[in-house]
Formats: structure tokens, C-alpha cells, sequence
């Protein structure tokens, strides 16, 4: 791991009591930095653009969490609700070692509670010098670690990184190779060769699958994916069927950002319960 430089004095922002308020956003403080500089240390690991962050019970994994929000992201997702996630100039630049004290800070919680870290985005891995820097450092005070990822770009997670992550969040967008380009403008074959190697490294999964009408919500679909976790069921520990939402669209709208999902409602309960019980059929932990 690279040498982590002595602290800097910041406010990461507040617990918040609910998801993705923006918690963390105006207690962001940037590092300045010349831009050689600041590609140097973004390459070493040391500084990278985040989003935001936020204190959570029973989301992002087990017991009470710290999910650190990466900006940037390789996909574009229709349905993302956090739009202001996919651009890294969105971040601020935070210094290593700041994360590295807000999670030596919350230690006893996570010890209390069975918590810890989740790094999450936009995307993680798109920034993965700095994630296998956190991540290495968590392991070293004995916090729990995870990472919330599609998967798109697991070929940058290291066998380095991999070995300080208790526990992956991969969500899988799509089965059918057609829909997943149209819902997210990218290839699926990446995630399900991340999901392979983590089934070979034995590391444990939560996969999680937004049931989107229209768009991902058909029989043929969600057997796609399920034909897809299946292979993994030996490492995978529960799957979250999750009902579409538009809390984002207004992001969207802020952002000049075409919201294609506009006119759709959330999936009704039968429809969600019909997924739910396609992943059961295989065996498979749902909720």
C-alpha cells in the first residue's frame, strides 16, 4: 500500500438517517493541487474524487456502514438515480489518509453493530488505486470492507484488492446481452466474468437487480439473470430484487439530462413478487 500522508483537517459531512440524501456533499473540502499533481497522486492512490459519504444501518451490507461514494462511472444506467455520480468532475479530490481517519474514527460502531466500510458510486473500481488503498487500510484495523460495484470493470480490481474484500454488492443490471446494452449503453460479458472470478476466489456476493418495467422486468430477463447468479450460487448469499424507482429524475432535470424513464411507474407487487420467486426457484436467498 502506498504511504498514507498525515491528515488533513476535514469535515466529511454528517450521518444521515436515510439513502442518498447527498450526506457528506457540503462538508467536502478539495484538495489543491497542481493537475500533474493531482494525476500523479490519483495514479499512486492517494487522492481521488468522491462524491460523497454517509453513515447507515442495514444498507450497503451488514450492520452500520460507512459507504463511501466514488464520482465517475464507465455506465449509464437509465434508471440511475444518482446522475451526479457518473462525472468525476462531480467529486471533490479527498486525500487518503481523511478517509482513512473517518473510518479509524467509526471503529467501535462497526464493531458494535457488525458493520464497516462499503465503497460504492458511480463506479469504484474506476478509481481502484485508491479503493485497494482504503480497502487495505480498513483490513489492518480489523473493519469489515465491501464494495458495491457493476462489475463492468473488475478487470482493474486486483488480486491485491480482492484480498482485503470481505464481501461484494454486484449488481447485475440485465441478463439478455441486448437489454443490458440498451439499459446501460455498455456490454455485459465484463460482470459475469467478474462474477466468475469472484466465484473462483470464493468471495462472498449480494447480488442486487432493480426490477424496471418495460425495461427489465420480463420473464425472459429475469431467467437471464438467474441463469447468471445460478452459476455463482456456491458464493452468492442473497439476492436484492429491488422495485424501480424515479427519486432521481429531478437530478436528471437539474443535470440537462435526458430522464428516459419519465413516464414509468414502479412495478407493481405481484410483478416484483413474480422476480423474486424466478430467483427462488434456483435455490437462491431472496429478498
Amino acid at each position: 500500500m502506498a504511504p498514507i500522508a498525515q491528515p488533513i483537517p476535514l469535515q466529511l459531512g454528517v450521518p444521515v438517517a436515510n439513502r442518498r440524501l447527498g450526506g457528506g456533499i457540503d462538508g467536502l473540502i478539495e484538495a489543491e493541487v497542481e493537475r500533474g499533481e493531482r494525476l500523479d497522486a490519483m495514479r499512486a492512490g492517494t487522492l481521488a474524487s468522491i462524491h460523497s459519504w454517509e453513515l447507515v444501518t442495514a444498507v450497503d451490507g451488514p450492520g452500520t456502514r460507512l459507504t463511501v461514494f466514488f464520482a465517475g462511472c464507465p455506465l449509464r444506467c437509465v434508471y440511475c438515480h444518482n446522475p451526479d455520480t457518473m462525472a468525476m468532475r462531480n467529486g471533490q479530490d479527498v486525500p487518503l489518509a481523511q478517509i482513512v481517519s473517518r473510518i479509524r474514527r467509526y471503529r467501535k460502531v462497526f464493531q458494535a453493530s457488525g458493520g464497516g466500510i462499503t465503497l460504492s458510486g458511480g463506479e469504484v473500481l474506476q478509481q481502484s488505486a485508491y479503493a485497494q488503498n482504503v480497502l487495505e487500510a480498513a483490513k489492518e484495523m480489523g473493519v469489515h470492507t465491501a464494495i458495491d460495484t457493476s462489475g463492468f470493470l473488475g478487470a482493474a480490481a486486483t488480486d491485491t484488492l480482492l484480498d482485503s474484500v470481505d464481501l461484494v454488492l454486484l449488481d447485475v443490471k440485465a441478463g439478455l446481452e441486448d437489454v443490458y446494452k440498451n439499459l446501460t449503453g455498455r456490454p455485459l460479458r465484463p460482470t459475469i466474468a467478474f462474477g466468475d472470478r469472484l466465484r473462483d476466489r470464493g468471495t462472498p456476493v449480494w447480488i442486487r437487480f432493480v426490477v424496471v418495467p418495460g425495461w427489465t422486468d420480463s420473464v425472459e430477463n429475469v431467467e437471464a439473470v438467474a441463469d447468471i447468479v445460478e452459476r455463482w450460487s456456491e458464493v452468492v448469499e442473497r439476492v436484492e430484487v429491488l422495485p424501480f424507482h424515479n427519486m432521481g429524475q429531478d437530478k436528471w432535470d437539474t443535470l440537462g439530462m435526458e430522464y428516459r424513464l419519465r413516464d414509468v411507474a414502479p412495478p407493481d407487487s405481484a410483478t416484483v413478487e413474480r422476480v423474486r420467486e424466478q430467483f427462488r426457484a434456483r435455490g437462491l436467498t431472496v429478498y
